[in-house]
């Protein structure tokens, strides 16, 4: 006696239940990935395009014990209004200043010296950030 075989004709009946799931698993797999590089360009997209306003500090000095001269660059682009936010901190770490400085310049690029107001004499000068609006 003779057992039969389990499998099923070939072209018979169609595709298996593993085959359906297998496809099935290959175009979800499919459209999860094409979401995921959209969802990544979109981040690098918006994190590029997104920095409308850069700077740095050039050079800085404690005129007195109750301000420092801050030598700014600003590069953004043309028409764009902004700030951007300074601070000096004392030789012992405390901050003793911190200011917004706004640019409502129509030029793309603006050297800029700035006074920063302190509480006490600065032996520092940090941009912290700049932003738009």
């Amino acid at each position: 006696m003779t057992t039969a075989s389990a499998q099923l004709p070939e072209g018979r009946y169609g595709r298996s239940a593993d085959e359906r799931a297998d496809r099935k698993l290959r175009i979800i797999g499919g459209v999860l990935g094409v979401a995921l590089i959209g969802l990544v360009g979109w981040f690098g997209y918006d994190y590029i395009a997104g920095a409308e306003i850069s700077a740095q500090v050039i050079t800085f000095e404690a005129v007195s014990d109750s301000a420092v001269e801050v030598h700014l660059e600003v590069h953004k682009d043309a028409g764009t209004k902004g700030y951007c936010t300074l601070r000096s901190q004392s030789a012992d770490g405390v901050e003793v200043g911190r200011a917004d400085f706004r640019f409502d310049q129509h030029s793309s690029r603006l050297d800029k010296v700035v006074t920063l107001r302190t509480t006490a004499r600065g032996s520092t000068a940090e941009l912290l950030g700049c932003h738009a609006g």
